[in-house]
């Protein structure tokens, strides 16, 4: 699978997408925010979740009333971008028609070495070869809740219930990252009780 469930970078910048994935699901955004993980944003990703026009839906009012809650928490907190931030020569010759977020996203993680966390593909192709902290998604923080202890077979119903009740569709990640760390909790017994 490739992901290593045993460890997740705690600091992540986080795109568009993976906002409104790790807050569809209350469960595991409060989950994950007691182990002590933090999400950052760029303005740029804050214009796209409040302010860009989009069509309005129910779920994404209710999404962008969870994240302006949480914002006055101090949580998503958004941090500006400088022209050379943004003109990085290698984000930018390889950007694969990536969004003013996830490049903004990719070149603030870069600058503060911390993780990106992003369910885009093409955003973690690229972000792979110019962010230091990793890579992540919202499959993986799922996936090492549940290797660690965190959430527990009974959580995962209800978290993709949640999540799937706000429009999002990892439902069948998620099920993979479940079975993947009940595997990588076994191997991990397995391994200690045979040393």
């Amino acid at each position: 699978m490739g992901i290593d469930l045993s460890r997740f970078h705690p600091h992540n910048v986080t795109d568009t997408c993976a906002v409104w994935h790790v807050l569809s699901s209350q469960l595991l955004y409060a989950t994950a925010l007691s182990t002590g993980c933090h999400f950052y944003i760029t303005q740029f990703v804050l214009y796209e979740c409040l302010f860009k026009r989009r069509t309005h839906s129910p779920i994404g009012g209710e999404l962008q009333t969870r994240l302006r809650r949480e914002r006055s928490k101090g949580m998503f907190k958004s941090y500006p971008l400088t022209v050379e931030d943004l003109q990085d020569v290698g984000i930018l010759e390889n950007r694969q028609r990536l969004s003013k977020g996830e490049l903004s996203s990719i070149a603030f993680a870069k600058k503060t070495s911390q993780a990106f966390l992003t369910d885009d593909q093409k955003a973690r192709k690229l972000a792979r070869g110019v962010v230091t902290q990793g890579v992540q998604t919202t499959p993986h923080l799922f996936g090492w809740l549940f290797f660690s202890g965190r959430l527990t077979d009974g959580d995962r119903t209800l978290l993709i219930q949640e999540h799937e009740a706000m429009g999002g569709k990892l439902g069948r990640y998620f099920e993979e990252m479940y079975v993947e760390s009940l595997r990588c909790r076994l191997m991990s017994r397995s391994s200690l009780s045979g040393s």
